[in-house]
């Protein structure tokens, strides 16, 4: 049993295997779900507190939308990301979209949302599939979800205010591991059947259960942007006891869940940039919002009213 921190947090690995690459032979870990950290609990809501919660089926990429583009972060750039996205909304997201041109395009998801939701692929490295990324360090077959959920909650202490039309933004970080772990706080992956355990690294699921990413997203926001520079400030997290720090206001909080039937004990990665490895540190996602505003607006009141609707 070997001991790794990182921002404080010690993980505890034990039966993990370590993947070698050229970004050294700590980039890529895997640990058995069972002896992953317990889950974090929940903030219990108070009487004031928002929690309904909203989802929409976006699908799951079953048309395999993918490029190395970065909307968010590198517009105008094609293949800046130098890793390959999966889409799911909005089918149109790449380097050279506008405002104009996501509002005006089809949309995977129920119910007419049109956002704009997308995280790296998951690949199983030597087990066929090639594509141009293969230079980048990134190879292997890529996996197509087997599920993807996606729902907005409320905000533990208060009712939640509309997203702005086009708001754009991010969780986890592309550089999690180069960075040394900057801003993976909220990183998860588990197994579809242990919930009580997360971890940081690859999980080893037991027979039977699918591995799971979860990208939890900020929700408290500025009130005037939508987008920051650092893609970021405009939109940050809430205090332990779900408050919204000052001068923001809370917005529906995004959660995506995306699972996996990855084959047994194989060595999955995901998509990264060459410096980070294909470590799970690395993992993040990205969403831009393109609801119209009276789809919002339904989507706040049924959280405000503490309902459950599937758009």
């Amino acid at each position: 049993m070997r001991r790794f921190a990182w921002l404080g947090i010690v993980v505890v690995v034990a039966g993990c295997g370590v993947l070698g690459d050229d970004a050294g032979d700590e980039a890529i870990r895997y640990v058995a779900i069972a002896d992953a950290p317990e889950a974090p609990a929940a903030v219990v809501a108070s009487a004031d507190g928002s929690t309904g919660s909203w989802r929409v089926d976006c699908g799951r990429n079953e048309r395999g939308i993918r490029n190395s583009d970065n909307l968010v972060v590198t517009p105008r750039v094609v293949g800046a990301a130098h890793h390959l996205h999966d889409y799911v909304g909005n089918v149109s997201t790449n380097a050279f979209s506008t405002d104009r041109s996501l509002a005006a395009a089809a949309t995977t998801c129920r119910g007419g949302d049109k956002s704009s939701y997308y995280w790296p692929v998951l690949r199983v490295p030597g087990d066929g599939g090639s594509d141009e990324h293969d230079a980048h360090g990134n190879e292997g077959r890529v996996l197509t979800p087997a599920a993807v959920t996606i729902e907005f909650r409320g905000n533990p202490v208060s009712d939640v205010v509309p997203m702005p039309e086009f708001l754009r933004t991010a969780t986890g970080n592309a550089h999690g591991f180069s960075q040394g772990g900057k801003n993976t706080s909220h990183l998860q992956w588990t197994c579809s059947g242990t919930r009580d355990r997360v971890t940081k690294d690859y999980p080893r699921c037991p027979e039977g259960q699918q591995t799971v990413r979860g990208f939890d997203f900020p929700s408290c926001w500025n009130g005037k942007s939508l987008d920051s520079p650092d893609h970021s400030s405009h939109l940050v997290f809430p205090t332990t006891v779900g408050a919204c720090p000052p001068a923001t206001f809370p917005v529906p909080q995004l959660r995506i869940e995306v699972a996996y039937a990855v084959p047994k004990d194989a060595d999955y990665t995901v998509d990264t940039f060459p410096e980070d490895g294909r470590s799970a540190l690395a993992d993040h996602s990205h969403f831009i919002n393109v609801m119209p505003p009276a789809l919002m607006d339904r989507l706040v009141a049924c959280i405000n009213e503490n309902r459950a609707c599937t758009a």
